[in-house]
C-alpha cells in the first residue's frame, strides 16, 4: 500500500506535545499535517509520567504557561469530546528547610502577581489537607486547589483523535532515521523506507530531541535522565492532592483506584535512555516516603517503572525555531513537565508557525539562550 508522504508540516514525536501540537495546528487551519511516531502514542515519557499538573513554579515562564494550560484543561473533555480522568485535587508543596521557605515565599509573591490563587499554609493547616503527613518536619507549605492530575494516555489519545477528525494523519511505528533540507524543503527518511517531504518540521521528540536536531547539524541541548516511579496496592481514600517535597525529594498522589503513585529524582543518575527499574529506587523511595508519611509504612508495592526526563540546563523548555535552519521548530526540553505545559505550549507553537508571533512571551525560551552561556536562571521547582 502506498502511503501519503507530502505534507505542509511534519511533527516528530507521538507523546503529549506531538499530539497536542498536531491538534492546535489543525484547529488554526493547517490541515495537511502528519505526526510521525516510532512506536505507539504515549510510548515514551508521556506514558511513564506521574500524570500531575501544577501551576506552582519559581520562574515566570513556567508559571504563565502552566496557568494557561490549566485553563485549557478545565474544558478539555468537552473540547476534545473525550474523557481524560481530569481531577483538580490540588497540589501541596511542602517546605522543610529555611532555604525552601524563603524561596517559596518569593514564588508565592510572583505567582499571585500573575493571578494564581495560591497561598502559604502552616504545618497544622497542611495536616488538615493531607492528614497522614508528618507535620513535625514541615516549616510551611504552598497550596493551590486548581492543580491536579490527569490520565496521560487518555489526554494524548483525545488530542490525537481530535487532530485526526480535523484531517491530520498519524503514522505510528515510523522511526525517523535521517533528515536533510534542500532549498525550502525537508526530506525526512524513516526506517520503513519512506521519504517524507515538508516545508516545516516540529521536533517534539522529547529525550530524543537532540538526536533529531543532529540530523540537521543543529545542537538541541537536551539530555535524558531516568526517573523512576512506583505504585502501591489500593487502599482507602487518604488524601486528594499531589504532595511534593523538593528537600526530601519526592512526589506522591493517590489514584482513583486507591493506589499511591510516587516518584523521586536521583542526582546521581547518569545521562542515558535506559528505562529499567532498580532495587536501589525501591529502597530509597520507601525510606523517603515513610519520612514524610510514617504511618503508611505497611503499604505493599505493586509495581515500579521508569521514564525519561529530558533536561535542559535551566530546567525550562526549548520553544521556537532555530537560527541555523529555517522552519525547524522545537517544543522540547520540558525537564519532566511536558504534560503540565503541553495544552498551552501547543497553541503557542501553532501561533508561531502559522502567524510568526505568539500571544504569550516565549522568545526567551528560544534555544539560542544556551549559546555561549554557562550561567542560567534555573527553574528551582523540580523533583
Amino acid at each position: 500500500m502506498t502511503i501519503k508522504t507530502n505534507f505542509d508540516a511534519i511533527i516528530i514525536g507521538g507523546g503529549i506535545l506531538g499530539a497536542s501540537t498536531a491538534y492546535a495546528l489543525a484547529k488554526m487551519g493547517m490541515k495537511n499535517i502528519c505526526l510521525l511516531e516510532r512506536h505507539s502514542l504515549s510510548a515514551g515519557s508521556t506514558g511513564r509520567c506521574g500524570g500531575g499538573f501544577r501551576q506552582q513554579w519559581s520562574t515566570e515562564h513556567n508559571t504563565r504557561l502552566a496557568m494557561a494550560s490549566v485553563k485549557r484543561l478545565e474544558s478539555i473533555e468537552e473540547e476534545l469530546d473525550y474523557k481524560t480522568e481530569l481531577f483538580q485535587g490540588g497540589y501541596l508543596i511542602i517546605s522543610c528547610t529555611d532555604a525552601e521557605t524563603a524561596q517559596f515565599k518569593k514564588n508565592i509573591e510572583m505567582q499571585r502577581r500573575l493571578g494564581l490563587d495560591v497561598k502559604a499554609v502552616t504545618p497544622e493547616e497542611a495536616k488538615k489537607i493531607v492528614p497522614y503527613i508528618n507535620a513535625d518536619i514541615l516549616q510551611m507549605a504552598c497550596w493551590c486547589q486548581t492543580d491536579g492530575h490527569v490520565n496521560p494516555f487518555l489526554l494524548t489519545e483525545g488530542y490525537a483523535n481530535a487532530a485526526r477528525r480535523l484531517g491530520c494523519e498519524i503514522h505510528l511505528w515510523t522511526d525517523v532515521t535521517s533528515m536533510m533540507k534542500k532549498s525550502n524543503m525537508f526530506f525526512v527518511m524513516t526506517g520503513n523506507g519512506e521519504t517524507y517531504q515538508t516545508p516545516i518540521v516540529v521536533n517534539c521528540a522529547g529525550p530524543y530531541a537532540r538526536s533529531i536536531g543532529a540530523m540537521l547539524n543543529v545542537d538541541i541541548p537536551v539530555d535524558p535522565y531516568r526517573h523512576e516511579i512506583l505504585v502501591t496496592e489500593p487502599v482507602e481514600r487518604l488524601w486528594n492532592p499531589m504532595v511534593i517535597s523538593f528537600s526530601v525529594g519526592l512526589y506522591a498522589r493517590q489514584e482513583m483506584n486507591g493506589g499511591i503513585v510516587m516518584g523521586m529524582g536521583d542526582p546521581n543518575e547518569p545521562v542515558g535512555t535506559y528505562v529499567g527499574s532498580s532495587l536501589h529506587f525501591m529502597y530509597e523511595m520507601s525510606k523517603r516516603f515513610t519520612t514524610l508519611f510514617p504511618k503508611l509504612s505497611c503499604m505493599r508495592i505493586v509495581r515500579q517503572w521508569a521514564g525519561l526526563y529530558e533536561m535542559t540546563a535551566d530546567a525550562q523548555p526549548i520553544l521556537g525555531g532555530t537560527d541555523e535552519v529555517e522552519n525547524f521548530y522545537q517544543a522540547t526540553g520540558f525537564s519532566g513537565h511536558g504534560l503540565m505545559l503541553a495544552p498551552e505550549v501547543a497553541f503557542q507553537m501553532a501561533e508561531l508557525i502559522t502567524t510568526g508571533k505568539t500571544s504569550l512571551p516565549i522568545e526567551e525560551l528560544h534555544v539560542r539562550r544556551f549559546r555561549g552561556k554557562a550561567d542560567f536562571h534555573r527553574e528551582k521547582s523540580v523533583v
